[in-house]
């Protein structure tokens, strides 16, 4: 597949999820986090499904979610639904038997096909944003020198239900979606038009679409790269706390890394200059310049022909981001 087509998608076993999450604790979590406003879509469907909090489709997803299940995994089990009579395609050994007949029943008793065409305009307006942005955005031609050529089909759902704050990504067959939130907006204000913020469009396709791609590649790489995972990455202690995992924690630097590089070249230094520095100063990711340099490095040395593809690269990785960030700490 050549390409470079984003394809904008609305789909209603997302729009159920979203639903059923709406009943459980995880607007509360969202709030907790960090204040701020959801989509008005997100707020009413909120109100409407309020007493269906007790019915077995919400109880099962908040024990799902009191016991860490992530929304990667909640979202690809509905994608794996059929619609409209939601029979599930494929085992999820994790998720309780008969969920998919009591989101089913949780979809009726709402009402909720009426009341997304009640809200159709709402939706169809967030995908004419979300497809003016993405001519910009070539993510075939960025992916290529890290993962390879990428075969899957992209598509990208705007989601103004919950959860408002966090872009998802799930792995198909032959097609990688990525469910993305507008950009929040602090306070009492209401979530930013997603063609207003390109960047935060480009941003959270990178990190859905790259946390599957790098994630594959890993697994496809795991018996050369061994050598490599053993070798501690120099991140911060409570990075490290909060991501043990050696894969997990070269998928996080990766997606944030490759973020603001994309940024520069889709829009402009000064917007990938300022990603870094909210990333570094706001959110605590200081180890971020020295892994845009050492990807830049990579990127470099695969343009001169010097390595092959990132496997090459992988097992001086640490050693290389240790030495960007001894640099710039001088």
């Amino acid at each position: 597949m050549t390409s470079r087509t984003v394809q904008v998608t609305i789909d209603n076993r997302v729009r159920l999820m979203s639903a059923v999450l709406s009943a459980t604790s995880w607007p509360d979590i969202e709030q907790r986090q960090h204040r701020h406003r959801a989509h008005v879509h997100a707020r009413v469907t909120a109100r409407r499904v309020a007493d269906l909090a007790g019915h077995p489709a919400a109880r099962t997803l908040q024990a799902l979610l009191d016991a860490g299940t992530s929304l990667e995994r909640l979202y690809t089990y509905a994608l794996n639904l059929s619609w409209p009579d939601l029979r599930l395609a494929g085992e999820f050994a994790w998720a309780p038997a008969g969920w998919n007949d009591d989101l089913r029943d949780f979809c009726v008793q709402a009402g909720l096909v009426a009341w997304w065409a009640e809200e159709d305009a709402l939706w169809q307006r967030a995908a004419e944003q979300m497809a003016r942005v993405l001519p910009a955005a070539d993510l075939r031609a960025f992916f290529e020198p890290f993962v390879g050529p990428v075969r899957q089909a992209l598509a990208v759902m705007p989601n103004i239900s919950f959860p408002s704050d966090t872009e998802i990504g799930v792995r198909l067959p032959g097609t990688l979606v990525c469910i993305m939130p507008p950009r929040i907006a602090w306070g009492d204000n209401e979530p930013w038009p997603f063609d207003d913020d390109p960047a935060t469009i480009f941003r959270g396709l990178v990190a859905a679409y790259g946390r599957l791609l790098v994630r594959a590649y890993l697994r496809e790489h795991a018996a050369e790269l061994a050598p490599a995972a053993r070798v501690p990455l120099p991140v911060d202690p409570a990075f490290a706390a909060q991501v043990p995992s050696w894969h997990e924690q070269f998928i996080r630097l990766f997606v944030m890394g490759a973020a603001a590089i994309f940024l520069e070249a889709a829009i402009n230094r000064q917007e990938a200059e300022a990603y870094i520095l909210v990333e570094s100063k706001v959110h605590g990711a200081t180890m971020l310049p020295g892994v845009v340099s050492v990807l830049r490095q990579y990127l470099a040395g695969y343009g001169e022909g010097r390595y092959a593809e990132l496997s090459e690269f992988l097992p001086g990785f640490a050693q290389h981001l240790r030495a960007a960030k001894d640099m710039m700490a001088r």
